[in-house]
């Protein structure tokens, strides 16, 4: 034994080893291609900075997002049959269940919760397109007819935003009875005097649009946000023709009339709070969309509430006060 021979090899292989790095630290803008930093992303609600495009956002952090102060209270949803007909396809949907529900950290794809937006208390229902699509069964319509009920019985204002590929095939007949039981429960919001305010975002499709997302007092759309009940290619299939420019999408629509007003994400807030005071006749806590008006302008605020006309996609606060009300 000699110095030749006993010596320390030198450990190159983990200097050499690359570390592990986390996957989505950057995030490509689908329009533009523009690469934005996740954590820039999340700050903006998910909201391009360059593009304005709406990515699709989570439950949790949506409903964060619209709460005062960020706090609200998740409704316990009713228990239902899980997989009823023991559908399998190229995998069990026990198994595409259970990996949804560690994707998305959530039983099913509707959160149910309860907060105040504006010192108003409120019901919200927010769907998870992470959650196998958003797509609508047994759990899903239960959740809504739930929070439905309760905010038909205590007169409470009701928010839905809508992220759906309509209805889930797995649960076949069961997942379709829901949309007649969503239309019963929207008619009780109706007959209960309470304001219901729907949130189309991107995309709103299938039964979900046959149901109760289009039933709203008030229907509002993210931008560009795909919204109907077939797509557009199976349309162009079916009566082989072209469709137009941006045919579904939120800004289409609203030229249409199919849906009131385009509001963007961050300015969400505002304009439900003023929509619920309105449709409940109490003084505005939030004057947003006068205000907004009067900006756009260039004059004051007394001058813009008479004479400022609203941005496009947009109502003003008078022309809102005509629409039906939950009455």
């Amino acid at each position: 034994m000699n110095w030749i021979t006993s010596y320390v090899r030198p450990r190159f292989s983990s200097l050499l080893q690359r570390k592990d790095m986390p996957e989505n630290l950057w995030i490509k803008c689908p329009e533009t291609g523009e690469m934005v930093f996740h954590k820039d992303l999340e700050a903006n609600m998910w909201v391009i900075p360059g593009s304005g495009y709406h990515m699709r956002i989570a439950a949790r952090d949506r409903l964060t997002h619209f709460f005062d102060g960020g706090e609200y209270a998740v409704l316990e949803a009713p228990k239902v049959a899980v997989d009823p007909l023991k559908f399998r396809d190229q995998r069990r949907y026990t198994d595409r269940l259970k990996d949804a529900r560690a994707k998305t950290e959530m039983e099913d794809a509707v959160l149910a919760a309860r907060g105040r937006l504006e010192e108003v208390e409120i019901i919200a229902l927010v769907q998870d397109f992470n959650f196998m699509g958003g797509s609508l069964g047994m759990a899903a319509g239960d959740a809504i007819i739930n929070a439905m009920e309760l905010a038909a019985g205590e007169k409470l204002p009701l928010v839905l935003f809508a992220a759906s590929g309509g209805a889930r095939m797995q649960e076949g007949i069961l997942s379709l009875m829901q949309l007649p039981r969503t239309t019963v429960a929207v008619q009780m919001l109706k007959e209960a005097n309470v304001p219901y305010i729907v949130v189309l975002t991107n995309p709103t499709t299938g039964g979900v649009t046959a149901s109760y997302a289009m039933l709203g007092d008030i229907h509002i759309a993210e931008p560009g946000a795909l919204i109907g009940f077939a797509g557009p290619r199976v349309i162009e299939q079916t009566i082989r023709e072209k469709l137009p420019e941006g045919f579904q999408r939120s800004e289409y629509l609203r030229d249409h009339g199919m849906v009131d007003m385009v509001v963007e994400r961050h300015r969400l807030r505002e304009t439900i709070a003023t929509l619920i005071a309105l449709l409940l006749k109490q003084p505005p806590r939030t004057l947003a969309l006068a205000d907004r008006s009067a900006d756009d302008d260039g004059s004051d605020g007394a001058d813009g509430e008479a004479g400022a006309s609203p941005p496009p996609g947009e109502v003003a606060a008078d022309e809102t006060a005509d629409r039906p009300s939950a009455d």
